[in-house]
């Protein structure tokens, strides 16, 4: 009997906040790591941070019993810290750290991915050079940049005259065997600040963004999204009282940014507001000021705030939507680099994108959303209006069927094989 070889062993690593972060970015490495197993990669680790950490941070978490299971053969592991309390901080990238040395020792041909840079990238570069000086190099990286990188780090130190941690930033940025960005929007603003940074210590940081970054849209699971039955949906509705075509969505992180007040105040004023009611969901910072904000308008028996929206139930809620709506606004702390959840709305085929062209956005509704000004509640009020009281059924099916057509790009297959046609070669010498 002949034996058939087995397969190569293939390893994909993905650094990043990962679930139960409420955050596009830990669904897009879930997305991510479900594909690799079906193009070829046996083994697939998503390192992230300890709850108590995640916790600790503040950051907007998913319910921890309605997280859906990875598949089998994705592991996630979240690293203890090393040291203890006289380590101020440090001690949790140290446990990161450590943990990827000890896998890119194991001679496995593996693609290491981080999403963001700061502290993902810095950890998968310090584990790449220790393993390289113990006799270990089947590595190839790749370092996914977010617009948060920027505004955080970058723009920060530039406007403080900290070039210190830029140049460290970006140096480890650049170290990375591929560079990708989110978005075009994303590479041009890394590339503005990096020629303010050159322009004051007469470095190369821009000339060498340009030249090196890619864009890699993030991955969406497009199946979760095209694949609803319509009794499905309307079951997930009547567990809110909702019905379908009956409400306005809003689906994001509640903070400042998203533009919620602008929202409050539009649908206050609106004559949508007499057909359908608003729903938002979501959690985040601005949590108790949606409920004033809601109250001071009389507004508590048509505004719905979900803070409990697990994965499973946000496709029915895009997909029963009269209107999705994103007033996201440019703040010095965060700008939209793409808008995840208006792709997956426009995947869901639910009411039509109303949106504003801020950062990234534009990229990711291209020509088929209705874009209104930021910071304008008259002008998102005009908008409602016309979707919800004007329009006719036949223009509504024509924007869904039209925006489902181009958000279908952003297909996790479709992402994940554009991204590793780039990386092949250089993984195959590894392998």
């Amino acid at each position: 009997m002949t034996t058939q070889p087995q397969p190569a062993h293939r390893r994909l690593v993905i650094v990043v906040r990962a679930d139960p972060v409420i955050c596009g970015h830990s669904g897009e490495a879930r997305c991510l790591a479900e594909v690799a197993l079906t193009r070829g990669f046996d083994d697939v680790r998503i390192l992230t941070w300890p709850l108590d950490r995640l916790e600790a941070a503040g950051l907007p978490l998913k319910p921890l019993d309605q997280i859906t299971p990875y598949s089998p053969g994705i592991t996630v592991e979240r690293p203890d810290p090393v040291g203890d309390y006289r380590v101020p901080d440090g001690r949790w990238t140290a446990g990161l750290t450590g943990r990827l040395v000890e896998l890119f020792c194991e001679d496995v041909p593996t693609v290491a991915m981080s999403l963001y840079l700061s502290p993902h990238t810095v950890v998968i570069d310090e584990a790449v050079r220790v393993a390289r000086e113990m006799g270990h190099d089947r590595v190839t990286t790749v370092a996914e940049a977010v617009g948060s990188d920027v505004t955080n780090i970058v723009r920060t130190c530039v406007e403080q005259g900290r070039f210190g941690a830029a140049f460290q930033l970006l140096s480890t940025y650049l170290r990375a065997d591929h560079c990708v960005a989110v978005s075009q929007y994303t590479k041009d603003l890394i590339v503005a600040e990096a020629d303010k940074l050159d322009a004051l210590h007469g470095t190369r940081f821009g000339e060498r963004c340009r030249a090196r970054i890619g864009i890699s849209y993030p991955a969406v699971e497009s199946s979760a999204y095209l694949g609803l039955a319509t009794g499905e949906v309307d079951a997930a509705l009547a567990r809110r009282g909702l019905t379908r075509g009956g409400y306005v969505l809003f689906l994001s992180r509640i903070a400042s940014a998203k533009g919620l007040d602008d929202l409050v105040e539009a649908y206050a004023g609106s004559r949508a507001a007499q057909r359908v009611q608003l729903v938002v969901a979501g959690r985040g910072p601005q949590e108790a000021d949606v409920r004033r904000w809601v109250r001071e308008a009389g507004l508590t028996d048509r505004v719905h705030l979900l803070t409990d929206v697990d994965d499973a139930e946000k496709p029915a809620l895009m997909a029963g939507s009269a209107a999705y709506v994103l007033p996201t606004r440019a703040q010095p702390e965060f700008v939209e680099t793409f808008g995840i959840a208006l792709a997956e709305s426009m995947l869901a085929g639910g009411g039509p994108v109303i949106t504003c062209a801020t950062g990234g956005v534009p990229e990711a509704v291209g020509d088929t959303a209705i874009i209104v000004p930021p910071s304008d509640p008259a002008a998102l009020r005009a908008a409602l209006d016309d979707v919800v009281c004007d329009w006719t059924p036949e223009q509504v099916g024509q924007a869904k069927l039209r925006a489902r057509s181009f958000a279908l790009q952003f297909d996790r297959e479709a992402v994940f094989d554009r991204l590793f046609a780039r990386l092949e070669p250089a993984f195959v010498q590894v392998a």
